[in-house]
């Protein structure tokens, strides 16, 4: 293992010295965590976005938009205060450190009152048009041939289309902050824009919240078509009857459209009937919802209301599910609704379970029963009875997928003749379920299982959480967009789908997965249980292992050379030196947050290229948050004035600027920059072209040169640069520690600021458990499965 010497004129990875632990940098560059809030901030030049309550007039952010995923998971021992992290992942115990990671969900700075800032040829220079690829301007010229009655027709339709996009592109469009607003519906406002660009998610009681917007828990749906109709939104009427309460309460308008998407059809009555229901719009912080239902509610609007109780329990739960839990212990909700004022939170609690807003469970429900029992009999005290409150959505998305895994896993009574081979191709030929474990080389296992089936003449699919050779992204195997398709009955036309990255798997996904699995199919879900777990709720890969449903293999192929041995050993809470004769692991000792993002740069555009072979443009660096000194933001900067150094034109990117598109939260797709025009910002990812639509650009697209390790998880490069400054070392695990050096092939420079925090993450900082219901859903139909095996 090699370090560079922070003297050093350039950051040259050739000279030896000891491992990760060895640096001690100065101590004065081990600053707090960077939790977006003024008291943890690391340096007041450079506050993060989301810093201080939001207000008309915040503080410009940069241009460039950014997306990115992240559900740090819950600590519901904490309680509430302001968080900017918009990363996915587990996060810490209070006082949060900034993006204790994850792919990671769209994350973007809000344009402060611009809407068109772009340079020309952008998207953001583009005005509204009515979807159809023009300009915004009448086909009618000033010299025109002579059409017919239908052509004038068509052509009136198109220009009068045009001009009610732009005058709803007008009542969308940004409010200058200050400018217009004033008071509570300012701050509303901006706490709003601010959580759905991503800049900063909502203060919650569990820990940091992640920079994802909040999707609603649904019930698992038959996958989508081919070519999905787009869903029918608010009518224009439904958006202005809830402008008309929003204005009564002294709310901003501009929430009025995500208002009347979250509440459905009669959304003004039922705001106006019950305030709170503002808690369903994302970004809206209970102390601002309580403000708008005083507003119309006057003194009757107390803590005491039972529409308020209610309210809170479901936005508790939907917090605690950007965490990753898909249920909450009782007493852990019931501390939870105390901590915002409820007076008699055990009766909120009850009154909510009883009016159907939220479900409950007795985990092990006649397992426990039986134990009373017997308990009784023999004169001793019974066990406890876990009781857990969740959401509807998320409970039938755990309850469908234990009945489709345990459908699957009930399938074959007797092994197929496959011949003999591998331990995994044997276990798939009997069992219909089958779950892998192994690193990076023991991909290749199913990669071989996924060959030899289709040798047999079987139907085969193989899905990956990131683009892979021979394999389709899940997200588009489940769209229909990739894969084999589907047949008659909606399931996939296969016989053996393997699925690797198994623990970027949430509930839902999952669900959808299974449930799309044939009759008579096998699948088989592989992945690394050490990498961080997944962007949305649920631990499935987790929860399957387990529940022991199912036969396991465990790869022995160890992960090859010194980043192999590295890696493992910190896999099992050990960080030792590695012999790197060729300079595979490389430590660059630094003082501060500013010397870490100048020994970077240099390492990406000079020495590793220099000194491997390895163009810059193969060289990713990973760094635990989005903000900070020397988070996302602040290295992407960097990079790109020394890479591909532009104004910015196109929505803040240039031709050329390595990008991340996040469609949906927990996708993160590298691509490059192509061009711009009416449509959108046009993307190279992977020789896939993308258009992302000029007004998603800030929502979903982030300078890709400086990723999350949530965001890197799943792929690999030659190169990594793994940037570790001083304000992050409460930010690390052993999980995140984990991905982010199992990201590099033949090179890993860990850019080193955080002294002993590294190696005391190693050992001491296992990821944080979620709590979900899953491995008790599949042990008891396993176990009845056992009891019944004629059925």
């Amino acid at each position: 293992m090699s370090t560079d010497r922070p003297d050093a004129s350039a950051a040259d990875p050739t000279t030896p010295t000891p491992g990760p632990s060895a640096p001690s940098p100065d101590p004065a560059a081990s600053g707090p965590a960077d939790t977006g809030s003024p008291e943890a901030e690391p340096t007041p030049t450079a506050p993060a976005e989301g810093d201080g309550p939001p207000g008309p007039n915040p503080a410009p952010t940069p241009s460039p938009a950014e997306a990115g995923a992240g559900t740090p998971d819950a600590d519901p021992n904490t309680k509430p205060a302001p968080a900017d992290s918009d990363e996915t992942g587990d996060g810490d115990p209070e006082p949060e450190p900034q993006d204790p990671d994850a792919p990671a969900q769209p994350d973007t700075e809000p344009a402060a009152g611009e809407a068109g800032a772009a340079g020309d040829g952008g998207p953001e220079a583009e005005p509204s048009v009515s979807g159809r690829g023009g300009v915004g301007e009448s086909p009618a010229g000033g010299e025109t041939p002579a059409v017919s009655e239908a052509a004038a027709e068509l052509a009136a339709q198109k220009v009068e289309r045009e001009r009610i996009a732009r005058r709803k592109a007008e009542r969308q469009a940004p409010v200058e902050a200050g400018g217009k607003l004033s008071g509570k519906a300012a701050d509303l406002l901006a706490a709003v824009r601010a959580v759905e660009g991503g800049e900063k998610p909502p203060a919650v009681y569990f820990d940091d919240a992640p920079a994802a917007p909040r999707k609603a828990a649904t019930t698992t749906a038959p996958p989508p078509p081919r070519n999905p109709e787009p869903a029918a939104g608010p009518t224009p009427d439904a958006i202005a009857a809830v402008e008309a309460v929003l204005a009564r309460g002294g709310a901003p308008a501009a929430l009025a459209g995500a208002a009347a998407t979250a509440l459905g059809e009669d959304a003004a009555e039922r705001l106006a009937e019950d305030p709170w229901r503002l808690l369903a719009v994302a970004g809206v912080r209970p102390t601002q919802a309580d403000g708008f239902a005083r507003a119309l509610l006057g003194p009757d609007a107390g803590p005491a209301d039972e529409r308020r109780a209610a309210a809170l329990v479901g936005w508790l739960l939907e917090q605690a599910a950007l965490k990753g839990h898909t249920a909450l212990e009782a007493p852990t909700l019931e501390s939870a609704l105390a901590q915002y004022g409820v007076p008699a939170p055990a009766e909120a609690l009850e009154q909510a379970i009883g009016d159907g807003a939220v479900l409950v469970f007795s985990e092990g429900e006649d397992a426990e029963a039986e134990e009373a029992e017997e308990s009784e009999e023999a004169g001793e005290d019974a066990a406890p009875v876990r009781v857990l409150v969740g959401l509807e959505g998320y409970a039938l998305a755990e309850e469908s997928l234990a009945d489709g895994l345990a459908r699957l896993a009930n399938t074959f009574d007797t092994p197929a003749d496959w011949g003999d081979g591998s331990e995994l191709i044997r276990a798939a030929a009997g069992h219909g379920l089958v779950t892998h474990t192994g690193g990076e080389a023991a991909r290749a296992e199913p990669q071989a299982l996924a060959a030899a089936a289709r040798e047999l003449g079987l139907r085969v699919c193989l899905a990956a959480h990131a683009p892979a050779p021979g394999a389709v992204t899940t997200a588009g195997l489940l769209a229909g967009t990739e894969g084999p398709g589907r047949d008659a009955d909606g399931q996939f036309a296969l016989d053996l789908l393997v699925v690797l990255d198994a623990p970027q798997l949430d509930v839902e996904t999952a669900a959808a997965l299974v449930e799309s699995v044939p009759d008579g199919a096998r699948l088989v879900l592989s992945g690394d249980p050490a990498v961080l777990g997944s962007a949305g709720p649920g631990r499935v890969f987790a929860d399957v292992l387990a529940a022991r449903a199912c036969p396991r293999v465990v790869s022995r192929v160890p992960d090859p050379g010194p980043i192999g041995e590295l890696v493992s050993g910190i896999g099992i809470g050990e960080l030792g030196q590695v012999d790197a004769p060729g300079k595979e692991v490389v430590i660059v000792p630094v003082r501060d947050a500013g010397e870490a993002v100048h020994r970077t740069v240099q390492l990406v555009a000079e020495s590793v290229p220099r000194a491997f072979g390895i163009p810059a443009d193969s060289v990713q660096v990973i760094t635990p948050g989005h903000g900070g000194s020397a988070g996302t933001r602040a290295l992407n900067t960097a990079l790109k004035e020394r890479l591909n150094p532009g104004p910015g034109r196109f929505g803040g990117f240039d031709p050329g600027d390595r990008v991340v598109h996040v469609p949906s939260p927990g996708r993160a797709v590298p691509a490059t920059v192509v061009s711009a025009d009416a449509r959108g910002l046009h993307l190279d990812g992977a020789g896939a072209r993308i258009v992302v639509p000029k007004e998603r650009v800030e929502s979903q697209v982030r300078h890709g040169w400086a990723v999350t390790a949530h965001q890197a998880v799943g792929a690999r490069w030659p190169a990594v640069v793994v940037v570790l400054p001083g304000d992050a070392a409460r930010a690390l695990s052993r999980d995140w520690v984990y991905t982010a050096f199992g990201r590099a092939e033949r090179h890993l420079s860990v850019v080193h600021g955080v002294d002993q925090a590294l190696a005391h993450a190693v050992a001491q900082v296992p990821p944080k458990p979620r709590t979900t219901r899953l491995t008790g859903l599949l042990s008891a139909l396993a176990e009845a499965a056992r009891d019944k095996p004629g059925e």
